[in-house]
């Protein structure tokens, strides 16, 4: 009966995280990092285990990453895929696992009730060091991937994506598709899988998350016990640094579409970035403000060159992509492009006017709140902090970090970190005559 509570409960926000969340951290005996928020209102907890093995730990077998954390719960100790699925859905939990560019996450919403709460963990814990690998759910995961791959060289959205990325990254790990590609996929096979486990999902290479109503004591036990079957390891060495590009390139992918996806940028910003904060905000007047942005100003409501225009920076451990994109229509192409360029030349020599910036604080500070009002909210920006190494009171500073930037800022941080000359345009569309 008490874990059909759990249904009811997902409906109701949890507690309002304060401005003042306090981030306890410290290290298990393995040397797992473990970040801990404690929460009152519901009887919830979110826990993530975050591992540095992420796409860019591919090495040349593009997509091993993304294929290991879809099937770690495929099957783990005594349980397949099914069994798993049915004990967490017995207790009312929510588990998943992803990875991304820079990391892997494993993630488990459960409600605090011991027996509830003991089962949930004991299954995660089994998933994260036992898994199976079988054979037959390798291959089923593999070609479920290879249809993925396959589909996306019909969608002119992937093609630009991955284009993009090539351009700004070259041989460097950030370069290649997460999901990896045709050739590199199907080479793939459950040994490298095994192999690639067994040298990244290690105590040493985790940071865990818990948000929660547990106490220090319960979060310090519950951190031990999900790595206590883990190898000890170590971190993998550091990604190597991103080369900026020597030179601006533009390369033109021909496609059957009536609309044209554009794609311009190059390597911009880091997480641990002195410019950051100036950068973001600079960003949201330029492109990531949506509505109110410069660029969605002048290339849609001024001219209807296209339904939307928006631009951002994307941090990553070491500089994600600066990219502006929009769709326009084929024979468009050009104008767009040149009001594009227009546009972000402009706002680099000028910067903001004191109004433009003064609306960008309001907007981004009057909702920062939100962004993290409820446990699970609050667990991804506590693993972003913890994975990244950013202070503690990350939170608590960030609108006063957002106050402090000015406008002579802005413009100091875009000409030395957008330099227009070395941009990289990737156009996909059907070129008009």
């Amino acid at each position: 009966m008490r874990f059909y509570l759990f249904s009811f409960l997902i409906f109701l926000l949890s507690q309002t995280a304060s401005a003042a969340a306090k981030i306890e951290h410290w290290q298990t005996p393995q040397g797992s990092r473990v970040y801990y928020v404690h929460t009152e209102g519901l009887p919830m907890a979110d826990i993530q285990v975050l591992f540095d093995a992420g796409s860019a730990r591919d090495g040349a077998q593009f997509g091993l990453a993304s294929l290991t954390a879809g099937l770690l719960d495929t099957g783990a100790g005594e349980w397949d895929a099914n069994a798993i699925a049915d004990r967490f859905e017995s207790v009312g939990a929510n588990f998943g696992a992803a990875s991304a560019i820079d990391n892997a996450t494993v993630s488990l919403r459960t409600l605090t009730d011991k027996p509830l709460f003991d089962k949930a963990l004991a299954t995660m814990e089994v998933i994260l060091s036992k898994p199976h690998f079988a054979a037959a759910d390798f291959e089923r995961e593999k070609n479920r991937t290879l249809a993925g791959l396959k589909q996306q060289e019909e969608s002119p959205g992937d093609l630009a994506k991955i284009a993009f990325y090539q351009a700004l990254y070259g041989n460097h790990p950030y370069a290649h598709p997460d999901e990896g590609t045709l050739s590199t996929v199907a080479a793939l096979s459950a040994a490298d899988v095994q192999a690639f486990y067994q040298r990244y999902y290690v105590a040493a290479n985790a940071v865990i998350v818990i948000v929660g109503d547990l106490s220090a004591e319960q979060a310090k036990r519950t951190a031990e016990q999900l790595v206590q079957h883990l190898p000890t390891g170590q971190k993998p060495p550091a990604l190597p640094e991103v080369a900026p590009p020597v030179k601006g390139s533009e390369q033109h992918i021909e496609f059957p579409s009536t609309q044209t996806h554009v794609l311009v940028g190059l390597p911009g910003t880091f997480r641990k970035d002195p410019d950051y904060f100036t950068l973001y905000v600079g960003n949201h007047i330029l492109g990531g403000g949506g509505l109110v942005s410069k660029l969605f100003d002048e290339v849609r409501e001024k001219r209807g060159l296209a339904y939307s225009a928006s631009s951002a920076f994307v941090p990553l451990l070491k500089p994600g992509p600066f990219l502006i994109s929009l769709q326009t229509r084929n024979d468009q192409t050009p104008e767009a492009l040149k009001v594009l360029h227009k546009t972000l030349a402009d706002f680099i020599a000028q910067g903001p006017s004191d109004a433009e910036l003064k609306a960008a604080k309001q907007n981004i500070t009057g909702g920062f709140a939100m962004r993290f009002d409820t446990n699970k909210k609050l667990a991804s920006y506590v693993g972003m902090i913890g994975f990244y190494e950013l202070p503690l009171d990350y939170l608590d500073t960030f609108q006063q970090n957002i106050d402090n930037v000015t406008s002579a800022a802005i413009t100091d941080a875009l000409k030395r970190r957008v330099p227009v000359d070395l941009l990289q345009t990737v156009t996909v569309g059907k070129r008009a005559k």
